[in-house]
């Protein structure tokens, strides 16, 4: 059994040069190199004023807000999103997601695809390292976009 604590989970924080609002921390804790047969998954945290840019994925993703309040757009729909919200997101759909709240937002995406590729208009670049939390099992290393650190427990 394959099982994963987001709690636990070390994030790296990427953001792009030009845009001191584009800072996401996050990390790819299942996927091909976890040995997923058919899904992803990515975990994602942002701190309030902070965004992921728009983007495209070649799979397509449903987004579960686990907390906090973001602004999510999707193609030209923008919408809130809280607490237990749901968002379809199609592959190669332009989306994006926008902390407009005053806590930390912290969402899932899981995706249709063992191996997905993410375009941004302008490089979404590893910033710094963010701490695991105590108590962190092992990390791995996964071949998304941008080598992201993973914690998985397999059992």
């Amino acid at each position: 059994m394959q099982t994963v604590n987001l709690n636990t989970l070390k994030k790296t924080l990427f953001g792009q040069e030009n845009d001191n609002e584009a800072r996401v921390s996050g990390v790819f804790p299942l996927s091909v190199a976890t040995g997923n047969k058919s899904t992803a998954l990515v975990y994602f945290e942002l701190e309030p004023g902070k965004k992921v840019p728009s983007h495209t994925d070649t799979a397509e993703e449903v987004l579960l807000i686990l907390g906090g309040k973001a602004e999510v757009t999707i193609g030209d729909e923008t919408g809130i999103a809280v607490e237990g919200t749901l968002a379809v997101v199609p592959a190669m759909e332009p989306h994006s997601v926008r902390n407009i709240g005053k806590e930390k937002v912290r969402v899932v995406g899981f995706f249709s695809s063992n191996t997905v590729m993410s375009t941004f208009e302008e490089p979404l670049m590893p910033m710094e390292q963010v701490p695991a939390p105590p108590n962190s099992e092992r990390t791995l290393v996964t071949p998304f976009p941008a080598l992201l650190e993973q914690d998985v427990l397999k059992n």
